[in-house]
Formats: structure tokens, sequence, C-alpha cells
């Protein structure tokens, strides 16, 4: 007997696609400690889901998405899609770093854009957005959207044009199935 397959934190290539956004900012570059931090509280929140383990993952919330978001509301809307993050394999296709964006809580916001490829054919992409309040504070999971594709809906791996323009996500150099 094989024990479960469990989500491996999803590795950051440096072929991803990368982007800085400042506002009223001095110039602003991301450290390796940044993405290191983002990219941890993003592979602990997507491991949880995969375990659903909804308690730890709604944990990981900002105070502020969790003000909006009762756990039961959020627990339920991920109940009702079923297959969402269950391999919790996910290939991260760009980040993006936004420093104090304007009308936001000030701080730093990483966006994770995925694509996610299953063995029953389906396709999952999205985004997850982490954010942290002050140098040196945790990142929290400010932000997430993420849609099924069901294979019928996707040829040559690539989601169908009509599909293509309503989800959550940007596929960039990832629309492929092998970058």
């Amino acid at each position: 007997m094989t024990a479960p397959a469990v989500a491996q934190p999803a590795a950051l290539d440096p072929a991803v696609e990368r982007s800085v956004e400042t506002f009223g900012s001095a110039a602003f570059m991301p450290t390796p400690d940044d993405e290191g931090a983002a990219m941890a509280r993003l592979s602990d929140y997507t491991l949880a889901l995969e375990k659903r383990d909804f308690a730890a993952a709604y944990a990981m919330l900002s105070l502020a998405r969790q003000a909006v978001t009762p756990r039961l509301e959020w627990e339920g809307n991920l109940r009702k899609q079923d297959g969402l993050w269950a391999d919790g394999r996910i290939r991260i296709l760009r980040l993006q770093w936004y420093l104090d964006p304007p009308t936001q809580t000030p701080g730093l916001y990483a966006a994770f854009d995925f694509r996610s490829d299953r063995a029953d054919g389906t396709m999952d992409c999205g985004y997850v957005v982490v954010h942290r309040s002050a140098p040196g504070a945790a990142f929290a999971v400010a932000s997430s959207n993420v849609s099924i594709v069901p294979p019928e809906l996707i040829e040559d791996g690539v989601p169908k044009a009509d599909v293509l323009r309503q989800l959550p996500c940007y596929l960039g150099k990832g629309i492929a199935t092998a970058i």
C-alpha cells in the first residue's frame, strides 16, 4: 500500500516572469528573503488546502480578509468546488510585487499567478496574493481566486479561447503545458 501523495511546495523557477510596481515610493527591489518568505506562505497555504485543513488555511488569511469573509462562508465556497486545490501541484507562472498600492493596506504584496494540470485532465488556474504590513512581519494571504477548467474545455493543453477570457489567471508563457 502506498502513502497518499503529498503536494510539494511550488518551486519558483528562475524563468518565472517577475515584475515590481511601486506607488509613490522610492525604487524598490524585493530581496531573496522577501521572495522566500512570500513563497513559504504560498506553499503553506496551498498545502493546507490540498490537505483540506481549512482551519489552518483560514488562519493564514489576513485579518482584513477574515473580517469580510466569515470562516463558514469561506470554507463552504471552497467545499462547493470539490476538486479545487486537490493535488496541490501548482506551477507559478508570474510573480508581481507591489509596494504600497493605492486603496490597499500599506505594505508589500506578492501576487502569484499559477497553473495546475491534474492527471484527470482538468486544469486549475488562478492567483494568490500575500501581504506583509512591515519588514520582518509574516506574510498573510490577502486575496485568491482560482477556477477549475474541465477537460472538455481544453484543447492541446490550452483552455479554449472562449474559456480563456473568463479565467482569473494569467497564463503568459505558461499557456502551453511545457514552458
